[in-house]
């Protein structure tokens, strides 16, 4: 009788990169310690991580990588998971009456898989059709640069850039596509280097097959200067 690993199902989950909600799974507690809190166990963390991996942290080069990492996880590239870094996205009305579908491409996305701790890197393309609220070009792209700011699955991140941004604008007429690399693929696993993902959520009116090959072929203009 052969008996079911439970591990093998953790790493087939990660190895096909499979989400489990399209909510970034939190604990209640999860903001019961304060940054500084976070920063000092997660530098004993590290520092244990290294010492069992057989480093010598008495070097310079290496004393202080455990501070380092902690204070990069908690303040740089974790810090979409705090709500308190959200950004705020005030809206204005569309006085001047524009009706067609408005379209910030080629945003950076650098994110960071869950299943590895490995990064992800490409570019996001967002598009919403005003129903009678515009928000900021540069807030869309602070929407997208906090929800990339966590353990992430790429899914999952469009979704939450296109719900946030139907939240704000108070419509459902949003749209998001990712084209990314994930470092789980091209530098372990398959190691296919080549490879991307690109990933789509489509809402309200875009689901409109000519509303959405409009802001596809927007997606590939050469906007280059």
């Amino acid at each position: 009788m052969k008996f079911e690993n439970k591990n093998d199902n953790f790493d087939a989950l990660g190895d096909n990169h499979i989400g489990t909600s399209s909510e970034t799974p939190m604990r209640r507690d999860a903001f019961d310690l304060s940054n500084d809190e976070k920063i000092s166990r997660i530098t004993d963390d590290v520092e244990h991580i290294m010492e069992t991996l057989g480093l010598d942290l008495t070097d310079d080069s290496l004393n202080g990588t455990p501070n380092r990492v902690a204070k990069m996880f908690v303040n740089e590239i974790f810090a979409g998971l705090n709500p308190e870094n959200k950004p705020k996205a005030s809206t204005f009305d569309n006085k001047y009456n524009y009706g067609e579908m408005l379209v910030e491409k080629n945003i950076t996305v650098y994110s960071t898989c869950e299943h590895h701790l490995l990064p992800i890197v490409g570019k996001a393309h967002v598009a919403y059709i005003s129903n009678g609220s515009v928000v900021g070009l540069s807030k869309m792209n602070r929407i997208v640069d906090f929800f990339a700011k966590r353990p992430q699955v790429q899914e999952r991140l469009t979704i939450q850039i296109v719900e946030e941004l139907q939240k704000v604008l108070n419509t459902k007429n949003v749209a998001c596509v990712i084209d990314a690399k994930h470092l789980c693929v091209n530098s372990r696993g398959i190691r296919d280097i080549e490879s991307s993902t690109v990933t789509s959520e489509f809402g309200g009116e875009f689901k409109n097959i000519n509303i959405k090959r409009e802001f596809l072929d927007y997606i590939k203009l050469d906007t280059k200067f």
